[in-house]
């Protein structure tokens, strides 16, 4: 498992956008050794990177506790598992808010499991060969999709659907380190009762959200086990996703062999769609009605760094028949100026506004840098 594997669709979207835009990555590596706390041998901050990048595991397994604390307003639409958060929910988009605990299991890149633990349900995302199965205990429903079986680094592959977990968090971080952070070893910790060096991520750049990025590096097989995003100005993490249980031990192969429940509705679906690829058909030709561009645009990066904006553009009618979308979009506080006009979301790390003329603009920094990047064409 390589935790530098690229997983382009998903860079962009929320609720993951927190993790896409701490790449900010890397050439100016601080030289701070770890302390030998723990009796782990010294590490520096290039050697931990080095680390980390020749990973590999054939297998592992865990429990892995997500808590998110971004400052969202009370939403429509997302889910909630009581008293406002989405804590206890076992619905994928409830990881915005609250706390939540995760099981995963790891065998390669054509054999992965994440199960999402609700207090009342489960959701999971299943791979096995060219077998890929979403289940909604809730929902009473299952999708099964085939997909090649040709690595993790598809953008239709479990790696790229999963939820957040410490390797995807961390894999966001450490993408590529640029001038723009200060990295340095802070000590050593115990995650998941395993010895591990912690890295710590700055921003050079004032302008970002994010103060800094804690990732926890396991001492024996370098793998990621606890990455925790700060805002600025803030003494507690606004993300904390680790591993409470750690196996670094390939799990059985039953355990990726889904069964579907009885009373479980499923819907055979076709590949997933990558953003930007071409169309079929006479779709392929089709513009956008109001911008002239064409549906399904690769999304692009104004600026660079901690301050980088993902401006992308919505594609036609994704929001018809999303009621509980249109709902939260309404009570979401309009914005305008000379790059146009729409809705502004705001929280402790990051910061999206949504156009009338369906372009989307997320970065993890304060809303006026989205409107310079909305208004550069």
């Amino acid at each position: 498992m390589n935790v530098f594997q690229h997983r382009p669709t998903l860079r962009w979207t929320v609720p993951l956008v927190v993790a896409a835009v701490l790449g900010a990555g890397g050439s100016a590596v601080g030289v701070i050794a770890a302390t030998a706390r723990d009796g782990l041998p010294h590490r520096s901050a290039p050697q931990l990177l080095v680390d980390v990048q020749k990973a590999r595991l054939d297998g592992l397994s865990g429990t892995i506790v997500e808590n998110a604390d971004l400052g969202l307003p009370s939403l429509p639409g997302i889910a909630s598992g009581g008293g406002g958060s989405g804590s206890g929910s076992s619905d994928m988009t409830s990881l915005v808010s609250g706390s939540h605990t995760m099981r995963l299991w790891y065998a390669g890149p054509n054999r992965m499991r994440v199960s999402l633990l609700g207090t009342l349900g489960e959701s999971d995302l299943v791979r096995n060969g060219k077998d890929l199965w979403i289940w909604s205990s809730a929902k009473k429903s299952a999708v099964h999709r085939t997909v090649p079986t040709t690595g993790a680094d598809r953008p239709d592959s479990l790696a790229a659907m999963s939820p957040m977990t410490p390797q995807r968090a961390a894999d966001a971080a450490l993408a590529a380190l640029t001038p723009t952070t200060k990295v340095s070893v802070d000590g050593t910790a115990v995650v998941a009762g395993r010895s591990a060096y912690e890295l710590l991520l700055r921003p050079r750049d004032s302008r970002s959200l994010v103060e800094s990025v804690r990732i926890a590096v396991d001492a024996k097989t370098h793998v990621p086990t606890r990455v925790q995003v700060f805002a600025d100005n803030a003494s507690k993490p606004a993300i904390e996703v680790g591993f409470t249980s750690f196996d670094p031990s390939q799990p059985a192969a039953s355990v990726f062999a889904f069964r579907v429940p009885p009373h479980t509705k499923v819907t055979q679906a076709g590949r997933p769609e990558i953003p930007g690829s071409p169309k079929v058909g006479a779709e392929q030709h089709q513009a956008h009605p109001r911008t002239g561009r064409r549906p399904g645009g690769e999304p692009r990066i104004v600026g660079k760094g901690w301050t980088s904006v993902v401006v992308a553009q919505v594609p036609p009618g994704a929001t018809a028949g999303a009621g509980s979308l249109i709902r939260m979009l309404a009570v979401l506080p309009k914005v305008s100026g000379a790059w146009g006009s729409g809705v502004l979301l705001r929280s402790a790390l990051f910061s999206a506004v949504l156009t009338h003329d369906g372009r989307v603009a997320v970065g993890a920094v304060r809303p006026g840098e989205l409107y310079r990047a909305l208004g550069r064409r």
